[in-house]
């Protein structure tokens, strides 16, 4: 039976087949990396991402629904993920325009300025990672990472 050597007094186990559990288990040890490096300021690594899309996103607030079609999460997660984020006045939800139940999710100053404080930590643990990893193998896992992220036939198993 293979043993884990990466760790002392592991116990020996058979490695899963299961590619929703190792995906699981490199994502855990990614996001304490990622949250390890952003701590002082505050943010956990998922709230990073939704602060980061919206600094992508521009001056165009996207609707909650957009925005996590965008982070590929169902809507009520994404609301859970805001509230802090909208509590601690760094964004704020703006209802549409045509539509008011259609609601916008826009960074505010201090959100654009936390963003900006977050990339550099963020950078700190990207180089890391790539240190460790390799820069050609990262953007490769990137590559296929987000290849799956976006094939739609992974979304449901009704076909």
């Amino acid at each position: 039976m293979p043993t884990d050597r990466t760790r002392p007094n592991a116990v020996p186990h058979e490695e899963s087949v299961c590619s929703a559990t190792a995906l699981r288990k490199a994502s855990r040890r990614l996001a304490q990396l990622y949250d390890e490096a952003l701590a002082p300021c505050g943010l956990k690594s998922t709230q990073y991402a939704i602060l980061n899309e919206l600094v992508r996103c521009g001056d165009a607030p996207p609707t909650m629904q957009a925005l996590a079609a965008l982070l590929v999460m169902d809507r009520s997660t994404l609301g859970h993920n805001l509230r802090p984020l909208e509590r601690d006045g760094l964004l704020g939800l703006i209802p549409g325009d045509d539509d008011k139940r259609r609601r916008h999710v826009a960074l505010s100053a201090e959100g654009k300025a936390l963003a900006r404080e977050a990339k550099k930590l963020w950078q700190v643990a990207q180089r890391r990672f790539h240190d460790v990893f390799g820069e050609p193998e990262a953007a490769q896992l990137r590559h296929t990472l987000l290849g799956i992220a976006r094939d739609e036939r992974l979304a449901t198993l009704a076909d």
